[in-house]
């Protein structure tokens, strides 16, 4: 058996082991390579469709094709798309762009406390509706108890502290010193009631093998990771006023894995344009600590 079908049956393994233990699930959707790959692995594992909520939170300043990629991609494929926003911080503009805090503090705002509220019900959440093709605000909304996230080991370096099945607690805290052991690919799914767990099936991939996965199962990918000749393309995805490209003129999946594997990156972070993680000490354990993604 090669290399990406072991990865991608230990995944689908996980996928089915959360679907079946936890509930209240959903998939967090950054729009990215990595959740964009764990959406194609949900439908393998479970029968063609993806048999729970995708989340997506919208911090109002993703880049444009983002929001028109995860929209046609959720119509295309009859997704149950949900998106969150943290509503008050950005009516009072308590973001970065404005101003008025600094990018960790915007990312506090925009992103951890607005994924905890869309992830416990008591923030605003924003559904799909696949008649007419809009939004619309849910009504009294469930908390969910488990989310499917696509972190990779090798991507970050708090990152590579997670578990499979990785208990947080009921502020969506993350306790590092107090994780479950996982032997032999045994894992713990029973938790005390109270305790909001993160799922990781992508943990063991690198970003290689995430190209090479994404090239075999010809996945679609939002066209900001490819060059459009003007000689640089986006390895990481995130807000505008903080994400930046990286110098390529890789412009099809088939290039990047070239580049890939010519070490062209090997000494460059697959982060290093987003300027929040330089911000963070060059990593994200605090933000992470606090229920950041």
């Amino acid at each position: 058996m090669d290399l990406l079908t072991e990865l991608e049956n230990k995944s689908m393994r996980i996928l089915r082991e959360a679907y079946a233990n936890i509930k209240y699930l959903c998939m967090l959707w950054s729009i990215g390579k990595d959740s964009t790959v764990l959406i194609h692995l949900a439908r393998k594992a479970v029968l063609g469709h993806v048999p729970f909520p995708l989340i997506h939170i919208d911090t109002n300043y993703k880049i444009p094709e983002m929001i028109e990629y995860r929209d046609n991609f959720a119509r295309q494929w009859r997704l149950d798309m949900i998106y969150g926003e943290n509503t008050a911080a950005l009516k009072a503009k308590m973001t970065f762009p404005d101003g008025n805090c600094s990018r960790l503090e915007c990312c506090r705002l925009l992103k951890t406390e607005a994924l905890k509220a869309t992830l416990n019900g008591t923030g605003p959440r924003y559904r799909m509706n696949h008649e007419t093709g809009q939004y619309e605000l849910e009504k009294d909304p469930a908390p969910f108890t488990g989310v499917i996230v696509g972190v990779r080991s090798d991507e970050e370096g708090s990152r590579s502290k997670e578990r499979y099945f990785s208990p947080r607690d009921r502020k969506n805290d993350w306790h590092i010193a107090d994780q479950p052991p996982e032997f032999w690919n045994q894992y713990k799914t029973d938790f005390a009631p109270g305790t909001h767990v993160r799922i990781h099936p992508l943990l063991d991939w690198t970003e290689l093998d995430l190209w090479e996965y994404i090239q075999r199962e010809e996945i679609p990918m939002v066209s900001l990771y490819f060059d459009k000749g003007e000689g640089q393309r986006y390895r990481s995805l995130g807000c505008w006023p903080c994400t930046h490209p990286v110098a390529s003129s890789a412009g099809t999946v088939a290039e990047i894995v070239e580049e890939l594997r010519s070490g062209k990156f090997a000494n460059i972070a697959e982060r290093s344009g987003r300027a929040q993680d330089k911000e963070d000490g060059g990593g994200l354990e605090e933000l992470r600590k606090s229920g950041y993604m």
